[in-house]
């Protein structure tokens, strides 16, 4: 497995002389030599701008910082960099300056939904809880522009307990997404002690993680990071591929030991002109992420962030390569399709479609070649009657798990499922004599 290689090895003495493959897989010497500047990328690269389109880049970083992983930075095809999907997601286009009249600096109105810091409460039963403004890459289609990048933004124990605290107090939150930023910036301590104190409340069911780490900094993925998480099932993880070339050897080395841990792990890729508005382009990649056991999850139209037009496709676009992909691959390698409503409004599933008509029992429908069919529904359906009272359901409504056996005799011993350590006939002398001593005992 070729996980370092000779332009990889180039890249590194150019940025440290003495670098070395022990170097270029630390995760922490990735970042202290993050690329942040136009000229360091010039060098590392060896592509050259010219003065007037240099003005312009150095005026976009100055609004929306630059950092781009030597990892991440090696896999941009030079020769056709102009066109290459690595180059457009994580280098500075002057296109960003541009703010259209729909544009908005949180259009998903995650501040207005934030009841403390650092939470964003929009569903019924989940949270977003908010652990870190940092990444290990500013992307350049990043929805949380007015928030990554910050100085000194990774929040201290104060402020994350005042979110442990809101979702403490609200026990209809069974499902907390640990989101940024990045959460893998932060510290294997610092994450044990936060999933730690969330496993400690009882109304929590579910943990998510958000990151971009497999992508564009697979060596985050340690050994004494996997064993964390290892402590804290269930645990999910998501993370963001958005074009088939990223899943690399180092990636997929990243995701076979956190599928290896027993985490699920999905895939939100964001429809990007110009990275992955293609059928074949998106087809292959969720390929690519079901064969190293990644579900693809969704698909996100792109938000109306602060300069991310030039990023934007038409909805017709993302219908169209849905319309490449069900039917024509697995079903559980389609993800679905959703544009994230401005406003608050949450994702809203965009699907093409299939129902053609609807009479009182007989639904019209088509398939994915174009075969329209019938599907005839019951003539008769009596629902089971509800008087809405489920506190007291004698019907339907038994939602705790299923007793799967109950032994008797000497099977009860045998089993490992009960605890009986005996079994004992009643009305013995002997335990006559015993009940009539612990009464005794009582009185």
């Amino acid at each position: 497995m070729t996980i370092y290689n000779e332009k990889q090895q180039e890249i590194a003495e150019k940025i440290s002389p003495n670098a070395r493959i022990s170097n270029w897989k630390d995760w922490k010497w990735q970042l202290k030599h993050s690329i942040r500047d136009i000229s360091t990328f010039e060098k590392v690269t060896g592509i050259e701008f010219e003065e007037s389109e240099m003005e312009s880049l150095e005026k976009t970083i100055a609004k929306f910082p630059l950092s781009i992983t030597p990892y991440y930075l090696s896999l941009i095809d030079t020769e056709d960099y102009r066109n290459d999907p690595f180059f457009k997601q994580s280098f500075p286009s002057p296109s960003e300056l541009i703010i259209d009249k729909y544009d908005m600096k949180d259009p998903l109105a995650e501040d207005k939904d934030s009841p403390v810091p650092g939470i964003t409460h929009r569903y019924p039963d989940r949270v977003l809880f908010h652990i870190s403004n940092i990444c290990s890459m500013y992307c350049r289609h990043c929805t949380r522009k007015r928030k990554v990048g910050d100085v000194d933004s990774i929040p201290g124990k104060d402020e994350i307990l005042k979110g442990i605290e809101y979702i403490k107090n609200t026990p209809a939150v069974r499902d907390v997404l640990l989101s940024g930023g990045d959460p893998f910036m932060l510290s294997d301590d610092y994450l044990d002690w936060i999933l730690t104190e969330l496993r400690k409340i009882p109304s929590v069911e579910v943990i998510r993680i958000g990151t971009r780490m497999p992508v564009v900094l697979p060596y985050r993925i340690t050994d004494g990071l996997v064993a964390v998480l290892k402590k804290h099932h269930p645990l999910w993880i998501n993370t963001q591929f958005n074009h088939p070339r990223a899943i690399t050897d180092s990636s997929k080395e990243a995701l076979r030991k956190l599928a290896d841990a027993g985490i699920p792990l999905g895939n939100q890729s964001v429809l990007l002109a110009g990275v992955n508005d293609c059928p074949r382009i998106m087809k292959k990649l969720v390929h690519k992420l079901v064969q190293n056991r990644v579900r693809p999850y969704y698909l996100y139209q792109c938000d109306l962030s602060e300069g991310l037009s030039h990023f934007r496709t038409p909805v017709g676009k993302g219908i169209e390569i849905m319309e490449s992909l069900i039917g024509h691959t697995s079903g559980f390698a389609v993800p679905t399709y959703v544009i994230d409503a401005p406003g608050g409004g949450g994702k809203i599933p965009v699907t093409p479609t299939y129902l053609i008509s609807w009479s009182t029992n007989k639904v019209v429908l088509r398939n994915y070649e174009g075969v329209i069919t019938t599907y005839k529904e019951p003539d008769s359906y009596e629902p089971v009657f509800c008087d809405r009272n489920c506190r007291d359901c004698k019907l339907q409504l038994k939602l705790e798990e299923a007793e799967e056996i109950h032994a008797i005799g000497i099977e009860k011993l045998l089993s490992d499922y009960d605890d009986a350590i005996s079994l004992i006939p009643e009305s013995t002398d002997r335990i006559e004599r015993r009940d009539k001593l612990e009464m005794e005992i009582r009185s």
